[in-house]
Formats: structure tokens, C-alpha cells, sequence
């Protein structure tokens, strides 16, 4: 347990110092907003490229991960909105943040600096895949159902052509098919491409880990709603639940991730907190408060269930 400790503990220290360098205004939350904005588009996508472009495809497209992780996050999204719609009386746009809330991880600025220090050979890989799920699934997935919820005037292909044109411009998406392309064609890359891409990802994981401590600090929160408990349990607890449920049933199908601590990477990153852009999603439609108190709830939380699931890992069977 000590060292699962050491792992949790170190990163939960550089979020502290994020948090206290806005606090104390060494930095602005402008200025931390900046180092952000470093990280998703460069620091990330570099990674990302790092990550698929260095791995044969057939490993780097694992449908058994894929298939397990998508599963376990729709599961819970569907779930946790009709939880939250049914049982709490919520409005439909309440419910779909709320399921946001608990199906969305936070795989780069979080996940990936904890599998960096927990499973250092697969971490860069679990990331792919898991951007894969999340930006090509889960967030589009979100923003047609809070239109439709939100009663906006932009529906159909209109909508469709808007959120497409938002993937072809993001960097983590750009950096995903890049990388792609160039594992399925078998190029090695040379040295002056290689090693600028490596430095920048190699700045990723510390940075990130600043941001979000510096992100809690301003946060709009409001008073506690009765929502924002089932939004974190939803998350630090069902999310992995869920995913290792889907792990079995790929599994059962004959699509199993080929790889026990690439599976159990799967459901480690379902267990982080919320995605980091969660309180902004949510602000365009008036959903701030319960979003922006949900993801510092479960920030903090998350020291306490991630070292437990981590303690747990090797103990729990993936197929």
C-alpha cells in the first residue's frame, strides 16, 4: 500500500502546488489557463502522435479496449442520467452534464501522469486509446444531446457538420490520425521529427498535473445541490465498475485487450475524476455550479478511491 501511496501522494502533491501557486498569486489562473492550453495543443497531441505512430496498428487499434472501455462508458452515461432524470427530477440538460460528469475521464491531465508512474509501459498507449473513445465518442455524444436538451436551434446535419468541423480542428484528434497513418504504413520516422515530438510529450505529464490544482482555484462554485453526490460516485466508483464489466463481456465475445495490465490500465483510467473541460461544457448551458462542485468533490476524493483501486488492481480479473 506504502508504494501505491508514493505513487497517488506525488501526484496529488503537484496538484496541491498548482493549487497553491494561483492561490498565493505566483501564477494568474490566466497564466496557468495559458500552460493549458500548452498541454492540449502540443504537449498532448505530441504524446498522443508518440504513442500510436511508435506501435504497430493492429496494437495500437485494440478493439478489446476499445470495445471494454466505450461499453463501460455509455453504460454509465445512460445510466446516470436516467438516475439522474427519473430519480432526482432533474431536467433533461441537468441529466446529460450530470451523466457527463460520470462517464468522462480525466485521462490526460490526470490518468496519464498516475499509469506514467503505475504502468510506465503501457501508460502513453492506454492514453490513445482512451482519446479515441472520448473525443471521437463520448464529447460529441454529450454536445448533440445538451442541444437537443438545451432546445437549441442548430439539429440535424447542421449539428452533425458543426461538431465534425470541431473534431477536424482538434489537435488531439489531428495528432490521433497522424499517428495512424503512420503505423499502418510502417514508416520509421527520423530523428529530427522524432525527438522535438519526444521532448514536448515528455512535458506533459507535470504541467497538466499544475493546471488542474490551479483550475480548482477558480472554480465558480455555488451551493451544494443534491445532484453533485451521485455525479462523483457516479464516477470514482460506477465508471470502473462499468468499464470492468465491459472488459468481461469483450472478453466473453472472443475480444479480449490481450495484455492484464493493459486491461487493468482501462479501468484505472475510468476511475479518475472528470474531464477538465467538464465545468466549461457545462457552462454553456447553465450547468456550471453542480459541474464545476462535482469535479473539485471528487479531485480531492479521488486520492482516497484511486489508491484503493490501485492496491486492488492485480487482484481483479479481467477475462
Amino acid at each position: 500500500m506504502l508504494e501505491v501511496l508514493s505513487i497517488t501522494g506525488v501526484v496529488f502533491i503537484l496538484i496541491a502546488i498548482g493549487y497553491v501557486s494561483v492561490f498565493a498569486s505566483v501564477f494568474s489562473g490566466a497564466e496557468l489557463a495559458t500552460f493549458g492550453k500548452y498541454v492540449i495543443n502540443f504537449a498532448l497531441p505530441a504524446l498522443i502522435f508518440r504513442a500510436v505512430s511508435g506501435r504497430p496498428i493492429g496494437e495500437v487499434v485494440n478493439v478489446g479496449y476499445i470495445g471494454a472501455y466505450l461499453l463501460g462508458s455509455l453504460a454509465i452515461f445512460v445510466f446516470g442520467y436516467f438516475w439522474i432524470r427519473r430519480g432526482l427530477g432533474a431536467e433533461p440538460v441537468e441529466s446529460t452534464f450530470d451523466g457527463m460528469g460520470m462517464s468522462c475521464a480525466n485521462s490526460g491531465f490526470v490518468g496519464y501522469p498516475i499509469l506514467l508512474m503505475a504502468m510506465p509501459a503501457i501508460a502513453s498507449t492506454a492514453l490513445a486509446l482512451n482519446m479515441i473513445v472520448e473525443n471521437l465518442i463520448m464529447i460529441p455524444l454529450v454536445l448533440i444531446m445538451a442541444e437537443r436538451a438545451g432546445g437549441g436551434a442548430i439539429r440535424g446535419w447542421t449539428l452533425a457538420r458543426q461538431i465534425a468541423g470541431r473534431l477536424i480542428k482538434n489537435p488531439i484528434v489531428l495528432a490521433l490520425t497522424a499517428g495512424l497513418a503512420v503505423s499502418a504504413s510502417g514508416i520509421s520516422l527520423p530523428d529530427i521529427i522524432r525527438e522535438p515530438v519526444n521532448i514536448i510529450a515528455m512535458s506533459s505529464a507535470a504541467i497538466s498535473l499544475l493546471v488542474i490544482g490551479g483550475t480548482l482555484v477558480g472554480l465558480p462554485l455555488g451551493a451544494i445541490d443534491v445532484r453533485v453526490p451521485f455525479v462523483v460516485a457516479g464516477k470514482l466508483l460506477l465508471h470502473p465498475l462499468f468499464v470492468w464489466l465491459g472488459l468481461l463481456v469483450m472478453s466473453a465475445i472472443g475480444f479480449g485487450v490481450g495484455d492484464d495490465a493493459l486491461a487493468h490500465a482501462a479501468i484505472l483510467m475510468a476511475a479518475m475524476p472528470t474531464m477538465a473541460i467538464y465545468p466549461i461544457l457545462a457552462g454553456r448551458y447553465g450547468q456550471q455550479n453542480v459541474a464545476a462542485l462535482a469535479m473539485l468533490v471528487m479531485t480531492v476524493l479521488s486520492f482516497l478511491t484511486l489508491s484503493t483501486i490501485l492496491w486492488m488492481l492485480d487482484s481483479i480479473p479481467v477475462g
